[in-house]
């Protein structure tokens, strides 16, 4: 009995853990969505973001420094510090992903936006309840996202049509596999009797951004199939 009030306790903890998670991660899914829409509908903002090449990619390097930043000084900093950084990182992302409202069309980037987020949803509930250790695939598909990476640098530079679709087919299922193994990770991440600490709250925004990134990354990907140009 007692054995199975403590699974129940710690069972308990878990989804309050991971609820707070998705909490944040939905949070700064409408900050950038919010941001994005802002942004595409004010000229002053989103033509200077258009034709001023060197704002733009200042713009994209102070995204990678800011969640490098959230990454290695989390530790250091205060919950609401990194609570505060991880805001910030989303809203300017927003920035940056108000170009795709210029490339592709509305109904387009909706019907992308709702295909990410069943799959998402799918991946993250097999990710919660499997019994499976998803430990060798996230392996996997960390190697593989490493590899997108070089791949899409390269490619910058020598624009190869049949490499970008290799990219983003073998991208979709990196991501698809990194949002099972996330949540999973996540799920076992949190000590138990941490609740209401500065950790939890650290943890959750850590969390947070690992599946808030897994979701953005899955959604882009995935708008290059579906998305439909003006």
């Amino acid at each position: 009995m007692t054995d199975s009030l403590a699974l129940t306790e710690v069972e308990f903890e878990q989804r309050s853990f991971i609820t707070k998670v998705y909490g944040w991660m939905a949070t700064a899914l409408l900050i950038t969505a919010f941001v994005a829409f802002y942004v595409v509908s004010t000229p002053s903002l989103f033509i200077p973001l258009v034709t001023n090449r060197t704002l733009f990619m200042a713009l994209i390097i102070g995204e990678l420094l800011l969640v490098g930043y959230l990454v290695v000084a989390i530790k250091k900093m205060s919950a609401a510090a990194a609570t505060a950084t991880f805001i910030g990182y989303s809203a300017l992302n927003g920035l940056t992903l108000s170009l795709i409202f210029m490339v592709y069309t509305m109904s387009s980037i909706s019907t992308t936006f709702f295909i990410t987020a069943s799959t998402f949803a799918i991946m993250s509930f097999y990710g919660y309840t499997t019994k499976r250790d998803l430990t060798s695939i996230g392996n996997l598909c960390i190697m593989g996202m490493v590899g997108i990476v070089i791949a899409s640098i390269v490619n910058f530079f020598f624009f190869n049509e049949t490499f970008y679709w290799v990219t983003t087919y073998i991208g979709i299922l990196v991501f698809v596999g990194l949002i099972a193994y996330d949540t999973q990770k996540i799920k076992n991440i949190n000590i138990i009797g941490n609740e209401g600490t500065e950790e939890e709250r650290k943890f959750a925004i850590m969390g947070a951004l690992a599946l808030y990134l897994d979701f953005i990354n899955l959604f882009l990907f995935l708008l290059r199939i579906f998305g439909r140009k003006k």
